[in-house]
């Protein structure tokens, strides 16, 4: 796990697992009152909260905050849980967390931005604004953009060195981390480095003439009415926002230590409301601060020089999730995690914000979400899964209920393939979390998957569905 850094999609990184205590949990029983006019069902809200509960619950993380975006709009708003322990406060939507990483792609829409006005180009060298680093002449804007650099992150770690306490500028960054040799030749190698945004706002601030957060002010957060954004890298969080808390190991909560100024410039310096990074979200969908052609830059998959996908843009990670293009960032600085999918091509968005450092509860909540907005019929996903769950059992009994299989299905499971899925199911008892994961169209089929959580294993499920609902295939393997 990386401090700033995004966590890689599928397999959602995963954090540390903390035991929930009491009061934690008591307090995740208090729900806020959703902030906004609700467009999903009375069913999936309730799912939604359920999903947020569960996670936090099972995490022990104090509170979480999620936005859902249905057919580009907001569609739900709700906090869940405890923002502060003492005295104990319930989290609330209009409250600010900090976002971390996921402030990359606004300094990379900065550099977007700058282009479109002919102040730089992304194939410029960095030496055209910055001539004294490391191979300067060689590393472009692109690949800043990209962590394609080589330059070398300045903060890897998930917990604050001592050394992160004291204030920085962004020269003296670029002097420890830029101004040594590079980890790799330019564009030769992915390695996610916080030390290239730091190089982009310098960037941004000698292309436009203006400091960073003025610039993104006047260009993104005003035109986008997203009225509460601060900048933690210079300012506290208000009295009325949450607290950012860590963990040793499984120990109690405690208040997470605050970095220095200048270490979060350009690179993880934001904190805002759900509301406000969803107003990000559906200018995304809309294209609505940049070119179209701008867009197609920032959300390109970038390419090594031998022709490798990077499955990351500019400033976003760039994925294909069941069929569907999904753009990703998750982000964490001291204290705080968050998460922030999007679905351009369906309109839909999945934000969670939560204030514990180096983990992954966000990342849980929104992957277990994300299912419930790709079908006008929640019902219907919630029989499926339960069918499947229903089938799982079955086998790890060694039957069937052949009624519900097509005749190839049927032969599959012959007697040896019963036999050794009880012979090997049977040992893992009972699942104690079932998910539909996964839903497309494929062969005049539908294929779904499944994730089943065990004490000690998670498996894998695929199935394909005929059109009469017949189960067609129904596979069993290792997960993660």
């Amino acid at each position: 796990m990386h401090r700033l850094n995004h966590r890689p999609k599928i397999s959602f990184r995963r954090g540390l697992r903390a035991l929930a205590c009491v009061g934690v949990a008591l307090a995740m029983m208090t729900q806020a009152p959703a902030q906004s006019p609700s467009q999903l069902s009375d069913q999936t809200r309730s799912q939604v909260d359920q999903i947020a509960r569960q996670v936090l619950e099972s995490t022990g993380v104090p509170s979480a905050s999620v936005a859902v975006i249905k057919d580009g709009t907001v569609a739900y708003t709700n906090a869940y849980g405890n923002a502060r322990l003492e005295p104990p406060t319930p989290a609330t939507a209009e409250m600010r967390y900090k976002i971390g990483s996921i402030s990359k792609q606004f300094t990379a829409t900065a550099i977007l931005m700058l282009a479109e006005q002919g102040k730089l180009s992304l194939d410029d060298p960095v030496s055209r604004f910055v001539p004294d680093l490391t191979r300067a002449k060689e590393v472009t804007i692109r690949q800043l953009l990209s962590h394609t650099s080589g330059y070398q992150d300045y903060w890897p770690q998930d917990y604050v060195p001592p050394f992160m306490l004291t204030p920085i500028t962004a020269d003296e960054i670029m002097t420890r981390w830029a101004r040594k040799p590079l980890d790799f030749d330019p564009g030769t190698k992915w390695q996610y480095s916080n030390t290239n945004y730091v190089i982009a706002g310098v960037i941004v601030e000698k292309a436009s003439g203006m400091p960073l957060l003025r610039f993104l002010s006047s260009h993104i957060f005003e035109p986008l009415a997203m009225q509460s954004v601060v900048n933690i890298d210079q300012d506290h969080l208000a009295d009325t926002d949450p607290i950012g808390y860590m963990r040793y190991a499984l120990g109690p909560l405690r208040p997470a230590p605050r970095e220095g100024k200048g270490w979060l410039f350009a690179a993880g310096e934001l904190a805002m409301p759900v509301s406000d990074l969803a107003k990000w979200d559906v200018a995304m969908m809309n294209q609505r601060l940049l070119k179209p052609s701008s867009y197609q830059e920032m959300q390109k998959d970038v390419l090594l020089a031998n022709g490798t996908a990077t499955n990351y843009g500019l400033g976003i990670t760039v994925r294909n999730q069941a069929g569907r293009r999904m753009l990703e960032h998750s982000g964490e600085v001291s204290g705080f995690t968050a998460e922030n999918i999007v679905f351009p091509e369906d309109r839909a968005a999945i934000i969670v914000l939560t204030n514990q450092d180096a983990v992954n509860a966000g990342g849980q909540i929104a992957r277990k979400i994300a299912p419930l907005l790709f079908t006008g019929n929640t019902i219907l996903i919630a029989e499926k899964v339960e069918r499947a769950r229903k089938v799982l059992e079955q086998l790890q009994q060694g039957k069937i209920d052949r009624s519900i299989f097509t005749d190839n299905a049927n032969s599959y499971f012959d007697k040896q393939a019963l036999q050794d899925f009880a012979s090997s199911l049977s040992p893992l008892g009972a699942s104690q979390d079932f998910q539909q994961t996964s839903e497309q169209l494929r062969g005049g089929m539908t294929y779904r998957a499944y994730r089943a959580k065990f004490a000690d294993k998670v498996l894998s499920i695929s199935t394909f569905e005929m059109p009469d609902g017949k189960i067609e295939q129904y596979l069993v393997s290792v997960g993660n």
